[in-house]
Formats: structure tokens, sequence, C-alpha cells
């Protein structure tokens, strides 16, 4: 090669409408885009095991731009701070699933949009780098390539698939955080089996007893035989617990023990601590992948389609709204009450409605609801009575919070994990109900309140689930075999993709209530909406429209 540019036309990324001459924003500022489009970037935290605020992130985040507006938000890799970074052959083409199809591996340029557009002149908005097997993973934007690209080496290390790490050389960890949820069993024994099936890794251990346990717990060996038929229970073989994150301790830990690779399965509390991780081992420059695997029961983690353990909860749920219906059908006046799963967020209990058919009502924290008073849900409440003579309620955990009395409240204390403290939303509204029907209505009513939310989250995860738990563990596999770091994995837009962390920890997802889908459980259940003309106003002001029509739908729509 005569020249960085030469070398650079022939192997730079060039992802799709991406100018490598503009990477990482050299032209533009990404510390100020990142702060004006995602602040949580620049102040992302990690809490304690007191739940307290603890050390402050402040990296910037690898940005790339291009053509027609197109960004790329990248994810680090450990070539960015550590120089000279070696590679070695890629195992996977040798590997007899993989060595036969080319297409397997993903090439370079393959990036993954995080909303579609369709509008031919529409901006090309921000992507992601796609997740997979690498057949060449270089950083040319790294020194120690800039200067095998001036003395002529650089064709030394295209000439097959490579990766960052030897098979020998890694000493993987697998830790586990925050609540329980179906499909961690199965994280976990897809990560020990990909690495040793697919790469030639046997060093795996387990951190027992989340965050606290890379300091304070045992460890535990995971062979492909020890993780063999654990898919099949529910909970997590490593135990787990909710705080207990001491940033010191736990790299000490993983410097002292010579982990390489770290894999981190928890939600947004727990990949904010994943990426304090990642910043205190880039600061010290070793050469430790950190891969984070998005886990929420809830459904709650923005930009990846959905959560592991998701269709799981949704499954088990019918179950007990389908006891609820058969307990209120069977008496005068029944009621069934059933309280699911949703602190912020109330996709399990949309979606469980919208599957099971028996619900009279769903309440949710995205769309506030009052008892009393025309529209609220004591009238609801005797017209179905009325009309069917029994009736089911959904309620999420997390909604009419602020209906709550003072003396119920605990707004002001957290658990270990930074999480506000509910209180028994259920149990509340059944005591409402029986008093109004009792005191106000003159109506004896027979109600049943049924909590399953502790057996929904100790079962193993569905097929679904075991499935998708399969690909996530695989993406981040290898994305850390490939030397990127400080990433979580999850599908977008169904496809696989690489996210930097504060992606995933700057919001939490919730549910559009004036969007479709929400609009078809209104239909499905003929509950009110319980919201005044004004908030309907309100949100769709706030809310970006999800999808868009192409020119010539839009126009087909416009004459009907």
């Amino acid at each position: 090669m005569d020249s960085i540019s030469s070398s650079a036309s022939i192997s730079a990324p060039r992802f799709r409408c991406f100018d490598p001459t503009n990477s990482y924003s050299a032209a533009a500022n990404p510390r100020s885009y990142v702060a004006n489009h995602h602040p949580s970037v620049l102040n992302s935290t990690t809490r304690d095991s007191k739940g307290d605020i603890g050390m402050t992130t402040n990296s910037d985040p690898k940005i790339a731009t291009g053509p027609a507006g197109y960004v790329l938000e990248d994810v680090p890799h450990l070539s960015d701070f550590i120089p000279d970074l070696p590679t070695y052959p890629n195992p996977l083409q040798e590997n007899p699933s993989y060595s036969g199809v080319r297409k397997y591996f993903v090439n370079v340029d393959d990036t993954v949009a995080e909303k579609i557009v369709v509008h031919k002149d529409s901006p090309r908005g921000i992507h992601f780098r796609r997740a997979g097997p690498r057949q060449k993973v270089l950083n040319l934007f790294n020194p120690f390539f800039l200067n095998l690209c001036n003395s002529g080496k650089l064709h030394m290390l295209l000439n097959g698939p490579q990766v960052y790490f030897e098979s020998d050389e890694v000493h993987a960890c697998i830790v586990t955080c925050g609540g329980l949820c179906p499909g961690l069993n199965t994280v976990i024994r897809e990560i020990v089996c990909g690495l040793y099936h697919r790469y030639g890794v046997s060093r795996v251990l387990g951190i027992e007893g989340g965050y606290r346990g890379f300091y304070a717990r045992n460890t535990i060996p995971l062979t492909t035989k020890v993780v063999n038929d654990i898919h099949k229970r529910g909970g997590t073989i490593l135990g787990t617990s909710r705080g207990g994150h001491d940033t010191s301790k736990i790299v000490d830990s993983i410097q002292d023990r010579g982990i390489n690779q770290v894999y981190i399965i928890g939600g947004d509390g727990t990949q904010k601590g994943a990426s304090v991780i990642y910043e205190e081992i880039k600061r010290r420059g070793l050469k430790v992948a950190v891969a984070g695997i998005p886990k929420t029961i809830d459904n709650d983690i923005p930009v990846i389609d959905k959560s592991f353990g998701f269709d799981t909860a949704v499954e088990e749920a019918q179950r007990a709204i389908n006891a609820a219906h058969v307990e209120a059908e069977s008496f005068e006046n029944g009621v069934g009450v059933v309280k699911l799963m949703g602190r912020h967020s109330g996709f399990i209990a949309m979606y469980a409605t919208l599957a099971s058919r028996d619900v009279d009502c769903c309440l949710i924290p995205e769309s506030p609801f009052h008892l009393e008073g025309p529209g609220g849900l004591f009238e609801y409440m005797v017209k179905r009575l009325k009309e069917n003579g029994h009736m089911v309620i959904v309620i999420a955990e997390g909604a009419g919070q602020e209906l709550l009395s003072d003396s119920m409240r605990t707004m002001d204390q957290q658990d270990a994990s930074g999480n506000k403290v509910l209180q028994d939303v259920g149990l509340w509204i059944s005591q409402k109900i029986k008093d109004h029907f009792t005191k106000q209505q003159k109506m004896t009513i027979n109600l049943k309140y049924i909590d399953p939310t502790y057996m929904i989250r100790a079962i193993p995860s569905n097929a679904s689930d075991n499935v998708y738990c399969t690909l996530l563990a695989h993406s981040a596999i290898h994305g850390a075999m490939a030397g990127y770091t400080g990433f979580t994995v999850g599908p977008v837009n169904s496809r696989h993709a690489y996210i930097p962390f504060y992606r995933v920890t700057e919001k939490q997802h919730k549910v559009v209530i004036t969007d479709r889908m929400w609009a078809r459980l209104l239909s499905s259940t003929n509950q009110p909406s319980f919201l005044h003309p004004k908030d309907v106003i309100e949100c769709q002001i706030e809310d970006e429209p999800h999808t868009q029509l192409t020119d010539e739908e839009n126009h087909t729509s416009n004459n009907a």
C-alpha cells in the first residue's frame, strides 16, 4: 500500500451511506450531538448497594456521520485504547457450522437502522453496528493499523477471518443481577456452550450472587456439562442480588483472576453498572471485553424490539387471568382482580389482556384512571356487572400509584437497585372496590384477588424465549471475540445489533396510549380510556410517529 488513503478505500468500514472521512464526527462534535440527543451519556450513573449515586461516566461516544443524515452510534473497541493489539485466526472458519456458508459472517459494512425510513428523501437516521461473527474486524482509525497501511503489511491481516482473542487465552465470566426473569439460565447456558463449541473456549466462571459476588462470594466453574440442562429450570444457577456495585473491587477482582471477557445479564440499572465497569477497565488499559445482555421481564428497555422473558411472562399471565375469569363467572357479581408486573411500563398487562380475551378492564401506569364520578372505573364496573354478571380487571403493579393515600405512600423509599418501592396497588384497589359496592351501591360482590408475580418470574422460558436467548448469547459472544466492548446486544427492527450502553439506560420503553396497540386493547375490552380530550391531545403532541407511509401510500390513503 502506498498511502493511508488507498488502504482505507479498500478496507475502511463504509457501513451504508457511511463516509470514513467523517468518522467519529471529525467534522461535527460527537459530544455536542449526543448531549443534545442523549443527555444521559454525559451524566450516566450507577448506584451502590445502598442506592446512593456512585461513579459518573463521562466517556465520549463514538459517532460516525454520512450522507443523507446517516448517523452510526458505534460501540467501543479494544483497539481504541490498547495500541498494537494483535489479531488471531477466527476458529469459526474451521467450524463446520460456519465454514461452508460465507453469508453467516457479517459484512463489515452492515449496520442496523434504529427506525425504518421509507421516504426517499428522508434522513437516513441513527444506525447501530450489526451483531454477528466477523470475517475481518479492523479499526483502521487506530494508529496501529494506520502504521500497517503505511508499511504495506495490512494485507497480512486481510487473508482470513480474525478475532482479538486466542481461544486458549480467553477467561470469561458471567454474572446475573437484579430480579428473576424467565430465560436467565438459557442465556448462561448458551454463552458457555457458544464459547466452547464455536470458539474453543473452555475457561468460563460463574459469579455468584450478582455484582457483590465479584468480591464477596464464590465462583462456579461453568462447563458444557454443568450447564447442559439448566435451561429447563427457572431462576438462575448463579444466584442474583440487587445493588452491591463497587467498581474498584469488581475490576480488581477481574484483573486478579485474569478474566478478559465479562458477560453481564441485567436490567437498566445493571447495564449502567456495566458501563461504569467498562470505563474503569478502559482507564486501566486492560484487555477485557465487557458485554451486556439486557434483561427485564417488563419489556421496558428502549431501542431493542423486545426483552427476553417477556413472551413467557405473557403466556403465564394468561393462566392467572383464566383462573380469575373462572372464579368471577362462577359467582353472582363475581369480580376477578389480577395484578401483573409492570413498574413503569404496562406491556405484560396489555399483551396478556389482548391474548386472553377474558379481561373487561386493563389498567397500566401509562394511562391514568380515576375511580369516582362520570367515566370512572366504578361507573364502568356497575355497567359491566349489570350486563354480564361478572368481570375481570387486570392491573399493572405501577398503575394508580398516584391514587394511593399519603399514609400508604413510600415515594422516598428505594430498593438496593435504586428502584422506587411501590405499594401493592392490587390489594388497595380490591379494597376500594369492595368498599364502594358495599357502601355506595349497596350491592354484594364476590371479589377474588390474584397476584401471580413470583410464579411468573420463577418459571423456565418457553420455546420462543429459548430461541431468543440463544441469539442474544451468541451475538454477545461474537462481539466480545471480535474485540468490541462497552456494548449491549438486542434486536433492532428484527436484526440483532451492538448498542452503546447509554442508549439502553437513557430512558424507559413505555406503552404509547395514542398508538394502535392500545386502541386495539380498548376495542377488545370495551373499557373507557379514562382520559380527558386534552390529555389525548397532549399525548399526541409528545409522541413521535412510529411508522411513516411512503409517498404512494400516503397519496392513496388521502384519496380513500
